[in-house]
C-alpha cells in the first residue's frame, strides 16, 4: 500500500496538509511530518493536490 512521504527540502510548512489530515500529517520545526502511515480516515490525494510547492507524495 502507498504511504504518504514529504520531501522536506521542497516544504514550507503552510500547514495546509495538517489542515487537510491532522491523523497523518503535523508541522514540526517549520515542515511537515509523516505521523502515521494510513491515509484511511481522510484523502491524501487531496492533500497531495493541495500542497502549494509538491513537496507531498505517496511512494
Amino acid at each position: 500500500m502507498p504511504k504518504p512521504k514529504v520531501n522536506e527540502e521542497l516544504c514550507i510548512g503552510c500547514g495546509t496538509c495538517e489542515s487537510l489530515c491532522a491523523k497523518v500529517f503535523k508541522i514540526e520545526n517549520g515542515k511537515s511530518k509523516v505521523v502515521a502511515d494510513d491515509c484511511a480516515d481522510c484523502n491524501c490525494q487531496e492533500v497531495i493536490d493541495s500542497c502549494p510547492v509538491s513537496a507531498i507524495s505517496m511512494e
